[in-house]
């Protein structure tokens, strides 16, 4: 456990820190890091002039993997195993949840939903199941599988599901190997202006 406390005070130090030190992990056991991946998505959001709340969805949206970095007990946030992994540990739940004291939903429910978003896009638009990667199928059995029709309409009732769908493609694009983009400090006064009194 890293143990760094988050406070209001202190929160950007924190998420730049864990981009510094944990997201050098390889994401998916692509040639791409977590922190790379991160920073494409959130790349990808900006160049399709996405609100800044969204913006800085997609840089933080797979935050909760790395959940030591804030008071909360997390148990896994190594993506080495995951391939094997036989239960989901709901990251996107986490992340929302450890980033809730300091923003507001805008930001939070995207990151929340985005696992939903894509069992959602594999149970409506034809092909995307196809072009999932297989850690991502591997997980997308994890979390349940594409959506049932129910789930489909209780999902399109949410008031977060087309932001978390954008997300969700974002971050579907976010796997680039050596793909140049602004680093953590060009995000962090969007950040800082997102965060709550």
């Amino acid at each position: 456990m890293i143990g760094t406390s988050a406070s209001k005070q202190n929160i950007i130090d924190v998420l730049s820190g864990i981009f510094v030190r944990a997201g050098s992990r390889p994401y998916q056991g692509s040639a791409v890091t977590m922190s790379e991946h991160m920073l494409q998505t959130a790349a990808l959001a900006e160049r399709a002039a996405a609100a800044g709340h969204l913006v800085a969805a997609a840089l933080l949206h797979d935050v909760g993997h790395f959940g030591t970095d804030f008071p909360e007990t997390y148990l896994e946030g190594s993506h080495a195993a995951m391939l094997g992994a036989e239960t989901d540990h709901r990251h996107e739940e986490m992340g929302a949840r450890l980033l809730a004291p300091f923003f507001g939903p805008e930001v939070t429910e995207p990151i929340r939903l985005h696992v939903a978003a894509k069992r959602y896009l594999c149970a409506v638009e034809p092909g995307f199941l196809d072009k999932l990667p297989p850690q991502t199928a591997h997980t997308l059995d994890l979390q349940g599988g594409p959506m049932s029709p129910d789930e489909v309409a209780a999902f399109e009732a949410n008031v977060g599901a087309e932001a978390a769908v954008k997300l969700r493609r974002w971050d579907e694009g976010g796997i680039v190997p050596g793909l140049a983009t602004p680093d953590f400090a060009h995000y962090r006064r969007l950040i800082e202006d997102l965060i709550e009194d």
